[in-house]
């Protein structure tokens, strides 16, 4: 037994390393399709990792260690959170008490905070502009953030993601109860600045959109491999938060056998590329969206777990 467990853990995670590159490829697939474009490959994702990893790593002479540290950090958080979450099984696994979805959040939130310090590290003008412009969207994000753990605590009365899965799914009553429905448009609009869904964090190299390419923009070869591999795990982890514990807790392996977790991994792929297109829509919809209007959507996700907490003390 001790063995199955053990293959499904490290199943869990291989999935979300293996396959978040793929989920990049569809959104910026499908994101091209709607602007009319032909669009990249489903798996050129794929092939940038082959590129940048056989490429020469160039080292700016000002950087210190924190520049080399930053992308090992930002990639190892994002293998840890897959051990502690819901990803193809609805049972906690053995080394998944090692924390709860706090503890995940904490994990994340280290991985952007290593890929900040060393934008600013770099010594590049646009790197300090993009960790800036990236510390005053997560001064907005993070409190909401915070609400939204604590909205799911008293919703759950624990912060373990297996047992918020099992409740929604045994109790149809809370599932559609208010407290949660707000809990999750709270966390459907965090997902659009968690995961750089916004328009201003274009990846066109220009000075006026970057955030999250400028704090990256003096790195190369294996190490510009790594963050973007580390970002496209982040928005996988996200989205599998969102929907095996949060939105659909159904699909995950009961039993545990082969079968069982090639099915739930289709059917992670499935969830996943269904959200995609939910954001590449919201993308798109609000692609003319002012700078100093930002502020406006994530003042309503941070109302909305208000709401979600009220409405469960009621």
């Amino acid at each position: 037994m001790q063995a199955q467990a053990a293959w499904q853990q490290i199943a869990q995670v291989l999935a979300i390393v293996s396959l978040s590159p793929l989920l990049h490829g569809f959104i910026a697939m499908m994101e091209e399709k709607v602007q009319r474009g032909a669009g990249p490959s489903l798996f050129q994702p794929y092939r940038d990792l082959a590129k940048w990893f056989r490429k020469e790593l160039v080292v700016p002479q000002t950087a210190s260690w924190i520049f080399w540290a930053a992308p090992v950090v930002a990639f190892s958080a994002m293998l840890t959170v897959p051990i502690l979450i819901p990803v193809l099984t609805n049972y906690p696994l053995p080394l998944s008490d090692m924390g709860d979805i706090l503890g995940g959040g904490l994990m994340l939130t280290l991985g952007g905070f290593a890929i900040l310090l060393a934008g600013l590290d770099s010594g590049h003008p646009y790197g300090g502009l993009g960790s800036s412009r990236e510390a005053m969207l997560a001064i907005l994000a993070e409190p909401t953030l915070i609400m939204v753990f604590v909205g799911i605590t008293l919703l759950a009365q624990t912060m373990l993601p297996f047992v918020v899965n099992h409740l929604l799914v045994a109790q149809p009553a809370v599932f559609w109860g208010p407290a949660h429905l707000f809990l999750v448009a709270a966390f459907f609009i965090l997902l659009t600045v968690e995961t750089e869904r916004l328009p201003i964090h274009s990846s066109i190299h220009d000075e006026i959109y970057m955030i999250g390419e400028a704090r990256i923009l003096e790195y190369s070869g294996p190490l510009l491999a790594l963050l973007k591999w580390a970002s496209w795990m982040k928005q996988a982890i996200l989205y599998t938060i969102f929907l095996n514990v949060l939105t659909i807790p159904w699909g995950l392996s009961i039993q545990g056998t082969t079968l069982g977790i090639l099915g739930a991994a289709v059917a992670l792929l499935a969830k996943w590329f269904a959200l995609g297109l939910v954001m590449v829509f919201v993308d798109t919809a609000q692609s003319r969206l002012r700078f100093y209007r930002y502020q406006e959507p994530l003042a309503l996700s941070f109302l909305m777990a208000i709401l979600a907490i009220v409405a469960r003390q009621v």
